[in-house]
């Protein structure tokens, strides 16, 4: 296959288009797999944080790119790649990791312009791989850091309760389907603060505002409050600006 160049607003809205959809084909193969929230954010990261962000820095300079899954930025290619993403985080987190007796089945049925064998899918995984150099530590991903905090809020306050978890994940599901809103996740530990302060915003009854959520923010993460109200209001415009 010849291989694209992004070069140029067309290839560049291109790549935009690829990565949108490529990353909610992975967050709804999470969903097929039945894969673990922690498995789904940490293929997120290492997917859409980490993966896409290197192959586009290899290509703007031209380097040479020895797999063939490499040399043609195709939605077919980078769906193959989120599976393999959703594979490796299984492979860390699970105690029974998915296989490609699971994956390969789903790529058959969701993957419309090529069909991936058993061998694509072990050599995707070698590139996915050395694209990252191998380094597929997850000690920065958000969710985690999410998670602790929203621990933490719901033993610290009564109004903790009424804060939707489920609300969290919607709100940094959207925050990787928007490549404008993706240069969050290079700040995972205040972004997890203002998802946690968004959600509060969005799913708490104003009647029942009387938890003091920034300073205790502020106070278990040192960030300044006004950087995560900035933070939390770039949220909420992507949250409730218009979908087409």
């Amino acid at each position: 296959m010849e291989k694209k160049s992004i070069e140029g607003p067309a290839q560049l809205k291109e790549m935009i288009r690829l990565r949108k959809k490529s990353v909610e084909f992975l967050i709804q193969s999470s969903q097929q797999l039945q894969a673990t929230p922690l498995v789904k954010y940490t293929a997120l990261s290492l997917f859409a944080d980490r993966f896409l962000p290197s192959v586009t820095t290899l290509l703007k300079q031209g380097n040479e790119l020895g797999s063939w899954l490499l040399r043609s930025m195709e939605d077919s290619n980078l769906q193959l790649f989120a599976l393999i993403s959703i594979w490796i985080s299984s492979k860390i987190h699970d105690s029974r990791a998915l296989s490609v007796k699971s994956l390969k089945p789903l790529g058959d049925k969701f993957i419309k312009d090529q069909h991936f064998t058993t061998r694509d899918f072990l050599e995707a995984e070698v590139v996915f791989l050395q694209v990252l150099n191998f380094e597929i530590g997850t000690s920065n991903v958000a969710f985690t850091f999410l998670e602790e905090l929203f621990i933490r809020f719901k033993g610290m306050a009564k109004v903790g309760e009424l804060v939707s978890f489920e609300a969290c994940m919607d709100v940094m599901d959207l925050l990787y389907e928007k490549e404008e809103t993706s240069i969050l996740f290079s700040s995972p530990r205040s972004l997890a603060a203002s998802i946690l302060v968004t959600s509060y915003v969005v799913t708490v009854p104003k009647q029942q505002f009387e938890f003091p959520v920034l300073p205790w923010v502020k106070f278990v993460t040192s960030y300044k409050e006004e950087d995560i109200i900035e933070k939390v209001k770039d949220i909420l415009r992507h949250v409730f600006e218009p979908h087409c």
